[in-house]
């Protein structure tokens, strides 16, 4: 059942091998880059209880000796001061310019040991594990690392690919009901904003997938890896088409710094509740057709996942306060919002030309159904 998928950056090409069973084999997957048989993994609490043993034995199984430094879980794991440690042990761990650092996690250690790799020794490669659904069809494919500011997620970092994927869907059994939704969240994003034969799929599936059908998520992984892979070959360093990617993301990374990075919203979470209002607003402005956003509402909630505002806890600013924070996004070009709206399910597209009051008042109007 494995598949693989190439990502043909020219010099810089690697695969992400996808299916059940890969920590077992991380050792004969990953032997085949390593000068020396030894590596050095950075992973985190939780999923170093789940997981390490199985990855150890996997590369022991090649002759492959490794240590590994467990950070704590969650979003500010992603900041300056892990980032300090992490560097500062590869570098009591002695590694090399030619040797491998692992990142076994999620997106948060995905992104953090991918930046240590990318600024030790001005460059070091590193494999990505990763054991989340979101890691596994987004974070962990295409070479974007970092860390987050006071002033807003992912404004400190580097472009730096790995020289592997490997994405065991054994592990996303492991996940709690909740981080695998959030996953799906981004999942889904493919399917809106490019591929509209793979949303009526997940239409379909997706009951299944959730339930641990393995076949269902080694397909909705490998059909998600696949198109950000294509993305990603045209547009390494988000000049044009890469920020396709960011659908949802706009909406979603103001409401994350609005619930303070914590687990009252998750990334994917936010991302999923960023999508509708981005079909929202693309209905409103007569990009696409009416019933559009409550196609895209009505499978998050078939789902059981967050669709709007109302299902995030907790008080949230008010519109001119979204807005204030929107203006913090990596997507600002020249003081400039870009958004990513829709013609259709399957038909994104990236535009400044959007009017403030609109956004404004799709805003509110969310606000105004949380009461």
């Amino acid at each position: 059942m494995l598949e693989t998928v190439h990502v043909d950056l020219p010099g810089r090409a690697y695969d992400v091998r996808i299916g059940p069973g890969l920590l077992a084999q991380a050792g004969a997957e990953i032997a085949p880059f390593l000068s020396r048989p030894r590596v050095s993994i950075l992973t985190d609490t939780t999923v170093a209880a789940l997981h390490l043993d199985a990855l150890q034995a996997g590369l022991a199984h090649e002759g492959i000796t490794s240590e590994a430094l467990a950070l704590p879980p969650g979003e500010a794991t992603k900041s300056w001061g892990p980032l300090e440690q992490s560097v500062s042990w590869l570098l009591d761990q002695r590694v090399e310019r030619g040797d491998i650092v692992l990142a076994f996690g999620g997106g948060v250690i995905g992104d953090l040991a991918g930046f240590a790799a990318a600024i030790l020794r001005r460059g070091v490669r590193f494999v990505q594990i990763p054991t989340s659904l979101l890691a596994q069809v987004d974070s962990s494919v295409g070479g974007k690392t970092g860390i987050n500011a006071a002033q807003g997620k992912n404004l400190i970092g580097a472009f730096h690919q790995p020289a592997l994927v490997l994405a065991d869907t054994d592990v996303l059994g492991s996940l709690e009901p909740r981080d695998f939704l959030a996953g799906y969240g981004e999942v889904v994003k493919y399917g809106l904003l490019g591929d509209a034969a793979f949303f009526e799929w997940l239409e379909e599936q997706g009951p299944a997938l959730a339930a641990g059908d393995m076949a269902a998520r080694v397909e909705a992984v490998r059909r998600s890896v696949q198109m950000k892979a294509d993305i990603v070959t045209r547009d390494e360093t988000e000049q044009g088409d890469r920020a396709l990617l960011n659908l949802g993301h706009t909406f979603g990374h103001a409401l994350e710094a609005a619930t303070g990075y914590s687990d009252r919203l998750l990334h994917g979470e936010g991302v999923a509740v960023g999508c509708a209002l981005a079909f929202e607003l693309s209905s409103r402005m007569g990009l696409c057709a009416q019933e559009d956003p409550s196609r895209v509402r009505a499978h998050l909630k078939a789902m059981g996942m967050k669709t709007d505002m109302a299902d995030i806890p907790g008080a949230l600013p008010d519109a001119d306060g979204l807005l204030e924070l929107m203006g913090q996004d990596k997507k600002v070009v020249q003081g400039t919002l870009r958004f990513i709206l829709a013609r259709g399910i399957g038909d994104a597209f990236i535009t400044s030309d959007v009017p403030k009051d609109m956004v404004s008042a799709v805003l509110q109007d969310a606000l105004a159904a949380r009461r």
